[in-house]
């Protein structure tokens, strides 16, 4: 029989700025909407980090993730993606081992090397050293929560003299990594490592495929079974019913999705990241959504499954309302028929 189908969150909460603004009400609002989705069903809840965009993007995200673990008591929490590049990794190691202890080992550390060229340039980090700083900085997070005496470390970037990282972290030997991946590289490296990893938004189905056996191929060329579960795949979902309300949807998306590209893009216009590569179209907009009526977004949720797909992160254009209806009447379709009457009575 087949199992489940998981299904978390992927997104932000926002701050408002201004004069007589409320600049918290879209946190509280974030907040309450997880706590919601809980209880409803929804398995996870992974935010982004960004920073300098103008809009209220999420910007500590741990700090956000610690209020929502202490507000939930079964709902994952990740990160999508920290970025290690902008981070002191001792630091970084103790902040997250804190919330998974104190979560009771709930969290899923969602981790990347960043491509957004305005936040470089804000940290007045140079962008081509993503790489290297990645490297070193996973590293030293990965020593930090698997050493029980004190070390030291003489790197490039960071230098650290006679430390031991408290508290341990709740899971063992350390939280769950997922890697942001697009590239075959990104792929094969994070499954020779096993980390997990995350697809995002944009890809169009066919190529989320072309994906996922990459990385599974890598996975099972250790001799390692693969676990569908370790691949989670981001996409914007928005309920609606009529022609004209599917159009203006696509079209926000678009809009959004340009404004993020003019924040990623470098001066040159050489930006090589995957995820601002993608077409800029109404037609590839609305391939990589869930948009549409219920039955429209079961359809392209089967199309995800029969690429391999178990595991989908949401990001609810439409709000709470569409995410109780998702849970209402598409949850069901993907799941056992001895679990549905718990699915139906919620």
């Amino acid at each position: 029989m087949v199992g489940s189908m998981r299904f978390g969150l992927f997104g932000s909460a926002q701050a408002r700025r201004g004069l007589d603004v409320d600049s918290g009400a879209g946190f509280r609002e974030f907040v309450d909407y997880n706590i919601e989705a809980e209880q409803l069903g929804y398995h996870s809840s992974f935010l982004v980090e960004h920073h300098f965009t103008g809009f209220g993007q999420v910007s500590a995200t741990l700090n956000l993730l610690t209020w929502l673990g202490a507000r939930t008591k079964r709902l994952r929490l990740g990160s999508a993606v920290m970025v290690l590049p902008w981070h002191n990794p001792v630091l970084l190691a103790e902040q997250a081992a804190t919330i998974d202890l104190l979560s009771g080992g709930r969290l899923d550390f969602g981790i990347g090397k960043g491509y957004r060229h305005n936040e470089f340039v804000g940290f007045c980090v140079p962008m081509a050293e993503a790489d290297d700083r990645f490297e070193e900085a996973l590293s030293i997070i990965l020593k930090a929560w698997t050493t029980d005496t004190r070390w030291s470390f003489r790197g490039r970037y960071w230098s650290f003299e006679d430390v031991i990282v408290e508290p341990p972290a709740a899971q063992k030997p350390h939280p769950p990594l997922w890697m942001g991946a697009g590239s075959r590289d990104s792929l094969i490296k994070a499954a020779q490592r096993g980390h997990n990893v995350l697809l995002d938004q944009f890809a169009p189905i066919p190529q989320i495929g072309e994906r996922l056996a990459i990385y599974r191929a890598a996975i099972e060329a250790q001799g390692t079974k693969f676990d569908p579960m370790s691949v989670a795949v981001t996409r914007s979902m928005n309920i609606v019913m009529t022609e004209a309300e599917r159009r203006k949807a696509i079209e926000n998306r678009l809009m959004s999705q340009e404004r993020i590209d003019r924040l990623a893009q470098t001066p040159d216009g050489d930006n090589q990241a995957s995820i601002i590569s993608y077409a800029h179209t109404l037609e590839a907009a609305e391939a990589s959504a869930l948009y549409g009526t219920p039955e429209e977004i079961t359809t392209k949720l089967q199309a995800l499954r029969g690429v391999g797909v178990e595991y989908v992160l949401l990001n609810s254009a439409g709000g709470i309302d569409t995410l109780r209806r998702f849970a209402r009447e598409v949850m069901p379709h993907f799941e056992p028929e001895t679990s549905r009457l718990a699915t139906w009575q919620r």
